[in-house]
């Protein structure tokens, strides 16, 4: 199974490449760095690994929730590749592969996924782990952190920089809930490709005209006066 994954749905920027369980991989925090620097990692990783465009079985795609352009970026990069190649596309949740860098190694156990959202709102998404993949275990959502649904019991880990945002108020809304948490991790491509090459094994990809990104929001922009507004609060 060799995969090429990509994941620049937030500041950091990583492109992995997945072959037979082993991961090479390329991750910084890069601001609007994303398209200079995507596909230059993704020839470095498949030297790195040793393979050629030409064999890689799929691409795999950090659809987001995340930063608009950066989603887009990743979507179209994928999209290219896979359709140069004629290989499918696995596209997976950018809240999940965040999951994977949650303290929560047992099976079974519970993790919020979280990303900074801006404009007061974060990305939040709730997961269990099952072996090496993870169930998403309600549906992924954009919310202010005073709104945000209390999940059911505790022993919760909390992943992301939404735990963070604004003043840490998710973190102070589901206090008694998380047992850990890691407000400055980041989602990685290697987690993508992990993830993506178990949706592979299920037979879940999909043609590269088929995928969609996932913003949650209905808004990709603020118009002048919502952004004169919001800096007026501020």
């Amino acid at each position: 199974m060799k995969l090429l994954a990509f994941e620049t749905a937030t500041e950091a920027c990583s492109v992995a490449v997945y072959v037979d369980g082993e991961v090479c991989e390329r991750f910084d925090l890069a601001p609007r760095r994303h398209a200079e620097l995507a596909l230059p990692w993704a020839d470095e990783v498949l030297a790195e690994a040793g393979i050629a465009k030409s064999q890689l079985d799929a691409i795999a795609v950090g659809r987001g929730p995340g930063a608009f352009t950066g989603v887009r970026l990743a979507i179209a990069v994928a999209q290219g590749i896979a359709l140069a190649l004629d290989r499918p596309v696995l596209p997976v949740s950018t809240l999940a592969a965040l999951a994977m860098r949650a303290d929560a190694g047992a099976d079974g156990d519970r993790i919020l996924a979280s990303i900074d959202a801006r404009m007061g709102e974060v990305y939040l998404g709730a997961f269990s782990r099952r072996g090496d993949d993870l169930v998403a275990l309600d549906d992924e959502v954009v919310v202010k952190p005073d709104d945000a649904k209390i999940p059911e019991g505790d022993s919760w880990h909390g992943v992301g920089t939404g735990f963070a945002a604004a003043g840490a108020a998710l973190s102070l809304r589901l206090h008694g809930r998380l047992a850990t948490v890691d407000a400055a991790a980041l989602p990685h491509a290697a987690d993508v490709a992990r993830l993506a090459a178990l949706a592979f094994a299920r037979g879940e990809a999909v043609a590269a005209e088929r995928i969609e990104p996932a913003y949650l929001r209905n808004n990709v922009a603020l118009t002048l006066a919502e952004q004169q507004a919001l800096r007026a609060k501020g």
